[in-house]
């Protein structure tokens, strides 16, 4: 399949002058639905993978094989750009380096390469500890040096501003950005005090996840520089709730005709397809 122009378009949005909230997708049919709603991308993050491919919690134990497959399933449903958290790249900087590999080749924009200590200690109290500067940045280098594509985003991610604090968050984007990744993508930002320390020393632009309300306004965002905000991953929350209540409504003996809250049937067919194939059997079957 061809990825080139959602690429184009996900790099547009990083050169524009606006920042977007994207569409938390975790299937096909969830971008599909993102991608009709009018979201200009889609974000697949580690913790909703866990819970989709395997059903477990964000103890990071998915395979990079399982999460590309599951990213490709994604990426060939439509056309919505899609950003994919790629954690610590599934080991070191070699490992990030075919981490890269295997996500371009399933068609992602965008992933970015987290420098948090991998796996997690937590009998610290669940605390995040992040490798040093110098790993992070052959990390970095080699993400680069795994992209074939120049099309295709790479983006430095630190958890440094809650973490380890602002100075470290700020020298960590200052040396990252020096190695010619595209984006820089931060987690824990709580205070404007803290983002606009941080755009006057980032000349990328910035991504950010788990934001705090203060600075949660889209326009004073990208005054910021920041162009893509994550608001959470309710879609996938949304499912798991859905499916609870309709099996539990089911198995207490409620009669599948008297159940709430199911689609449209003219939405299923929409989204999965139906009028095309149904050309596609007339033109190639009959």
């Amino acid at each position: 399949m061809h990825w080139q122009k959602r690429r184009e378009r996900f790099r547009a949005q990083l050169n524009s002058d606006s920042c977007v909230y994207p569409g938390s997708v975790f299937d096909p049919i969830s971008a599909r639905i993102a991608e009709q709603l009018g979201f200009e991308v889609g974000m697949f993050a580690g913790s909703v993978a866990s819970l989709t491919v395997l059903g477990d919690p964000d103890h990071i134990v998915l395979t990079l094989s399982e999460f590309a497959q599951q990213a490709y399933r994604i990426c060939r449903a439509g056309e919505l750009p899609l950003l994919v958290d790629a954690d610590h790249g599934y080991g070191n900087a070699l490992n990030v380096k075919r981490t890269v590999e295997e996500l371009e080749t399933a068609g992602v924009s965008a992933l970015s390469i987290e420098d948090t200590e991998l796996p997690r200690c937590f009998a610290s109290g669940g605390k995040t500890s992040l490798i040093s500067i110098e790993e992070g940045i052959g990390k970095m280098r080699a993400a680069l040096a795994g992209r074939q594509d120049p099309n295709l985003v790479i983006v430095a991610r630190t958890s440094a501003v809650k973490a380890t604090g602002l100075d470290d968050a700020l020298a960590r984007v200052e040396a990252y950005q020096d190695t010619g990744v595209d984006a820089i993508f931060l987690i824990g930002v709580s205070e404007k005090s803290q983002l606009e320390a941080i755009s006057k020393v980032c000349k990328l632009p910035i991504i950010l996840g788990g934001a705090g309300a203060e600075v949660k306004q889209l326009d004073y965002l990208a005054s910021m520089g920041v162009r893509i905000c994550l608001q959470g991953h309710q879609p996938v929350m949304a499912a798991i709730q859905a499916t609870y209540s309709t099996l539990e409504a089911l198995r207490q003996g409620v009669k599948p005709s008297e159940l709430e809250g199911l689609p449209d049937k003219a939405l299923v067919s929409q989204l999965s397809r139906e009028e095309d194939y149904e050309r596609w059997m007339q033109d190639f079957l009959e």
